[in-house]
């Protein structure tokens, strides 16, 4: 197994296997590892060289019948296939059967010409599965899970070095505890801060504190906070302004995910007479979120709170595989988190 660090280091560096699956829930080391093999296998002019597949649309044995087809131009061809359901424990029953053991017999001996990337975005897979045990033995296996809480700090860190700028103690604690864990807004409000810091500038609290109040009322967390207070009108209108900037959808979801997670496991252990200090400890988050959540979660009940997740979970299905036009999957996934915050106590 490898980390989403060394990968994309290793990518880089132009050291690009033949076959690779990426695995997990978090969309933003998903899209970087994808993004990097493009750029380093498609070149310029040869965009015909690449391909994307969602299998649970065609077989899996469409997708091995191309990949050893030798590119019509350059030297390399790159091809992603979306939803490989059958690495799970209870594979989506489909209209047409997958031959895995082609698809076996194709990793152990895949064509030297041809990079094929499996992104699976499932929690788990099942690796006691002959095919997995294949693609960790023979291929690069990536686990894209979600940080953890206190990882926050690092990776902001991170993107401040990827964009030339460092950061100061005081602001990566007010970012850390502003955008928790959802790395595509740690991302974006980095980009943004850097170009205040200047090159090889210092990001400071004060920068942080102006960039947040000067987004305040179009910020995700304004999203959250008009869910929350069942104002779909504001809800909505926030979501575009965010969609007009090129924010991403998949992040809002994510954050929304995280919010509401952390509000649901505050209530469970305010229900075992935990206090915010033993919270903080517990989850191991910034204690700004479990101040403000704190507050939140007592305006939900706990069917309240799973019927939004599963809500969420759905929805980040929806956008992952491309079924649906992004704003409108959003506004609807808006429309139902309101319904649900509105059902009577």
């Amino acid at each position: 197994m490898a980390s989403f660090t060394e990968t994309i280091s290793d990518i880089k560096k132009g050291k690009v296997a033949n076959v690779y699956l990426f695995y997990g829930t978090e969309a933003y080391f998903m899209q970087r590892l994808k993004n990097q093999l493009i750029k380093k296998v498609i070149q310029p002019g040869e965009e015909e060289n690449m391909a994307a597949y969602n299998l649970e649309e065609t077989p899996v044995q469409e997708m091995i019948a191309d990949a050893e087809t030798y590119p019509f131009f350059g030297e390399k061809k790159l091809i992603i296939a979306n939803q490989p359901s059958f690495l799970q424990a209870k594979p989506k029953q489909l209209s047409f059967q997958h031959d895995v053991d082609l698809l076996d017999q194709y990793v152990k001996n895949p064509a030297p010409y041809t990079v094929v990337v499996l992104l699976a975005d499932y929690e788990k897979i099942d690796k006691r599965k002959k095919i997995n045990k294949a693609l960790q033995k023979h291929g690069v296996t990536v686990s894209c899970e979600p940080i953890k809480p206190y990882e926050a700090k690092k990776w902001l860190q991170h993107m401040a070095g990827r964009v030339n700028v460092s950061i100061d103690q005081d602001a990566a604690e007010l970012l850390e505890a502003e955008l928790s864990t959802n790395l595509f807004m740690m991302q974006n409000e980095i980009e943004k801060l850097a170009f205040y810091a200047g090159d090889s500038g210092t990001i400071t609290k004060e920068m942080a504190e102006t960039l947040l109040a000067q987004s305040m009322e179009q910020t995700s967390l304004q999203l959250v906070e008009a869910v929350i207070n069942g104002d779909l009108e504001q809800a909505i209108s926030i979501h575009n302004h965010l969609l007009d900037m090129k924010e991403e959808p998949i992040a809002m979801v994510a954050l929304l995910g995280y919010q509401f997670r952390t509000i649901l496991q505050i209530k469970r252990l305010k229900e075992k007479g935990y206090s915010q200090g033993h919270m903080q400890k517990q989850l191991g988050v910034h204690p700004y979120v479990i101040k403000i959540n704190a507050q939140r979660e007592g305006r939900f009940t706990d069917d309240q709170l799973r019927n939004i997740l599963i809500q969420l979970t759905q929805t980040d299905a929806v956008l992952k595989q491309g079924k649906m036009d992004k704003r409108l999957a959003f506004e609807l996934l808006l429309y139902a988190l309101v319904q649900a915050r509105l059902q009577p106590n």
